[in-house]
């Protein structure tokens, strides 16, 4: 009988291990939990990088579960979100999707779940410890509403967990958070799905999928000065992503575990522009190895750069050698490579828009000593600058053209909270766009004219800043007013979209995020 039993124990324990092997997506492991009665299964579409989960199973509850469950061993904090949307109408009312973290593997397992039902119960629901019962509605939070939410986010942030859940176009709302002290810190966590009827197998798709690692916040974005922390806590890694502005959907379509920033869209809709390391390089929108730019002896680039309305011509800011005052110039150069020619003489200065003439940029910059920034439209044949905004506190950022000329679009921060505003070409008629609490910076606008882009900060930073290493969101709103709308979720902040990267057609944007530590 022992011997019996140990053969039964291996051939289960080689079925599993079997189930787990093959990598789905971003996912190393794969495969049902509990037995349950219809089998699951998982895949990935690249092209779409869209996630299709099945699974069946009694339940997620009581001592023990059943389900699909798709997942990655993660240690410390981390932040899950994704888009959900069950296959077909039909189905038991209880039927759920989402993000869970798991002790392990086992039935019985400690687990913390953010759960959407096929009805719309949203809740967030736990099992403190191994083979206990999850009750109701001790071990439930409830949110208000009932609707199939379809933006799912959990994150653990020490021993709390936090659910979050918005429809693609809303901030994100907090469902609630728990305490789970007795999880380790090394943990189970992804997509699962359970039918709520053991005879019967549903389908989920999953997409905008991310797994994002918070730093800590002593970390520094620049990689030298982090190496040289006590801590040396790594460099963080990024993601150059695509997306299509009216649904949402996003496509990476480069990883590194160095930093890389700002990326434009080149004229042709072919290819993006980005910098890394001091230098600009270009890679096509599908993927692929990325080509320096010549930028001659110009070779201390940041990440605002940028393409004429013309098509021909490339602005630049990099740090001047030799330069009295220190800090960045503007150079203009030929759109593909060359010798790049100094715009500016006084420092620092940073590029951030073209005029429709291709003759003149917008630019940010400290003048005579003074410590505030403020904005200037400045020639690129002569260098002669004109002041748009006489700032004596508060900060001023991003200033951009409309495509027809009418008005430079800007950031700006004289009430305390940065908002968007425009003003004439010539500084005059100042007018104020956004009106909330968050922190909105660089505003960019379609080739069509027709959409503002920006990026929205926690109210929580510092309104002259605009850090690395948020919990930020990407908004759309109507050149010709009205309410904004959430079209990214994400983990980032400075050098995610300083410039503009609307692709020609105005119908998608690239831009960056910030994935996880690179493994010292």
């Amino acid at each position: 009988m022992t011997k019996f039993l140990a053969i039964i124990l291996l051939s289960c324990f080689c079925q599993v291990a079997f189930a787990q092997s093959e990598a789905v997506g971003i996912f190393q492991n794969h495969g049902d939990i509990g037995k349950p009665k219809k089998a699951g299964a998982s895949s990935y579409d690249a092209t779409t990088q869209t996630y299709s989960i099945k699974g069946g199973g009694d339940n997620i509850w009581f001592n023990r579960d059943e389900f699909h469950y798709l997942y990655n061993k993660i240690k410390g904090d981390f932040i899950l979100t994704a888009n959900f949307e069950f296959v077909g109408a039909k189905g038991n009312g209880h039927r759920k999707i989402g993000w869970m973290i798991r002790e392990s593997a086992d039935e019985a397992a400690a687990s913390i779940n953010a759960v959407v039902h096929g009805d719309g119960l949203t809740v967030m629901q736990w099992r403190p410890l191994r083979g206990a019962y999850m009750r109701d509605p001790q071990d439930e939070i409830f949110y208000a509403k009932k609707t199939v939410f379809q933006v799912v986010q959990l994150e653990r942030n020490g021993k709390k967990v936090i659910m979050r859940v918005a429809n693609w176009g809303e901030p994100l709302q907090e469902v609630g958070s728990h305490d789970m002290p007795d999880l380790p810190d090394a943990v189970l966590a992804g997509l699962f799905i359970s039918s709520h009827d053991p005879e019967v197998t549903e389908e989920a798709r999953v997409w905008n999928v991310r797994i994002d690692k918070p730093v800590p916040s002593n970390y520094h974005p620049n990689p030298q000065i982090q190496k040289t922390l006590a801590t040396n806590q790594g460099i963080m890694g990024c993601r150059l992503e695509t997306m299509t502005v009216l649904d949402g959907k996003r496509k990476v379509i480069r990883e590194s575990t160095g930093r890389f920033e700002a990326p434009n869209w080149m004229p042709d809709g072919k290819k993006l522009l980005f910098n890394e390391g001091g230098s600009l390089h270009t890679i096509p929108v599908t993927g692929g190895t990325p080509e320096k730019l010549n930028t001659g002896t110009v070779s201390r680039n940041n990440n605002d750069h940028g393409i004429s309305f013309n098509k021909k011509l490339l602005a630049i800011s990099s740090s001047r050698e030799g330069s009295t005052g220190g800090g960045s110039a503007v150079y203009v150069l030929p759109l593909s490579g060359g010798t790049p020619k100094l715009v500016t003489e006084q420092t620092p200065s940073y590029w951030h828009g073209w005029a429709p003439n291709s003759k003149e940029v917008t630019i940010v910059g400290q003048r005579n000593g003074s410590k505030i920034y403020n904005l200037y439209r400045a020639d690129i044949n002569t260098g002669k600058e004109v002041p748009l905004t006489q700032n004596t506190s508060g900060h001023v950022d991003g200033p951009e053209y409309s495509p027809d000329g009418k008005y430079i679009y800007y950031n700006a921060n004289p009430t305390g909270t940065m908002q968007v505003w425009r003003m004439k070409p010539d500084g005059s008629g100042k007018e104020q766009i956004t009106f909330d609490e968050n922190h909105n910076w660089f505003p960019h606008i379609s080739p069509d004219g027709k959409w503002i882009a920006y990026i929205s900060f926690p109210t929580d930073i510092d309104p002259n800043a605009h850090p690395s290493y948020q919990r930020v969101t990407l908004r759309l709103m109507p050149t010709s007013g009205g309410t904004s709308k959430v079209i990214a979720y994400l983990y980032g902040g400075q050098g995610t979209i300083n410039v503009n990267s609307w692709s020609p057609d105005s119908k998608s944007i690239s831009f960056v995020s910030n994935s996880e530590i690179a493994e010292k």
